[in-house]
């Protein structure tokens, strides 16, 4: 159980917010599964909210009550203040703009194509080092059709290749046992979104995460879908979420073939789905090298001295 503190700033937010012996309040209660406890300050004209249940459900019962101020403030504004304010147009080139100010746009030539792919098209595939951006701009993608209400909701997926006795000792739910396979898509989101609205569309299933093995016998319609770590699926699993996609949606697929962990590498669906779809026309394959790697400049030169390893090897 989690608790959060919200401020009703004047007599008139007050009756708002708790209605007539507290009638709206405690609907809010009934319907969201939360505990408010009210403490007026009579002197100041004000009160505090401190709303307690689940993390979800007290970040939906938040947004819910500034919802509701928005509303009224709003109405009482002349009808030009009343507009919300317009973000800055985005400079050329660039493809969103972080909470905290970051300006997103591709760094290379590869990853430009790869955007371009992803927005152009309904199924691309990044193969690549670690680094390159695949699954970054792959979420930067996704949330910029989300804002533009080109899709409903974004799908995240792994496969995990632990899955068995390994994933069922582990302690929780399916969400606890998968979270840490799960968890690098997470930090992209995390870093675009911000933790707080993260979780608030995880909460609301607009952003769902599930492990690949879960996705069989669904059909996703107007969603985004990206498909991580795709290298260790094998050739039924990438053929089996391929085919999951529905009218309306888009999915991105991201692996990288020099970090395959199956026991027989070449079984990646990954490696095959290459030879299987490069007649499909509907299929963009974009390459990435060591120099796309977008991280410390040093990570470029390990992968460069590792690949030259390899060879000779």
């Amino acid at each position: 159980m989690t608790g959060k503190k919200f401020r009703l700033k004047s007599r008139e937010e007050i009756l708002l917010i708790l209605g007539g012996e507290d009638a709206d309040i405690k609907a809010l209660e009934r319907g969201l599964k939360v505990q408010v406890f009210v403490r007026h300050h009579p002197e100041i004209e004000c009160a505090d909210l401190t709303l307690k249940g689940s993390p979800a459900a007290v970040e939906k019962a938040v947004r819910s009550l500034r919802g509701t101020l928005e509303e009224f403030y709003a109405a009482r504004l002349p009808r030009e203040e009343a507009r919300p304010s317009l973000a800055p147009p985005l400079p050329e080139g660039a493809l969103y703009r972080t909470p905290y100010g970051e300006i997103i746009k591709p760094r290379t030539d590869n990853q430009k194509k790869y955007v371009d792919a992803v927005l152009a098209g309904d199924l691309t595939i990044g193969i690549g080092p670690a680094g390159t951006g695949k699954t970054y701009l792959a979420a930067v993608c996704a949330l910029r059709a989300l804002r533009a209400q080109e899709v409903k909701r974004i799908i995240l997926t792994r496969p995990i290749v632990e899955a068995g006795e390994k994933l069922g000792y582990l302690p929780g739910d399916i969400a606890d046992k998968v979270n840490p396979y799960l968890r690098p898509l997470y930090d992209a989101f995390y870093a675009l979104l911000g933790p707080e609205e993260f979780r608030a569309l995880r909460a609301d299933e607009i952003i769902e995460t599930v492990p690949l093995a879960y996705m069989r016998g669904r059909t996703l319609e107007n969603a985004f879908i990206i498909l991580d770590e795709a290298q260790n699926t094998l050739p039924e699993q990438m053929k089996m979420f391929l085919t999951r996609m529905g009218m309306g949606s888009k999915m991105v697929v991201t692996g990288d073939v020099t970090q395959i962990d199956l026991p027989d590498k070449a079984r990646s669906g990954l490696i095959l789905a290459r030879e299987i779809l490069k007649k499909v026309a509907g299929a963009k394959f974009v390459t990435f090298s060591a120099g796309d790697v977008a991280r410390h400049p040093l990570v470029g030169d390990i992968l460069a001295a590792y690949e030259k390893w390899e060879k000779a090897a």
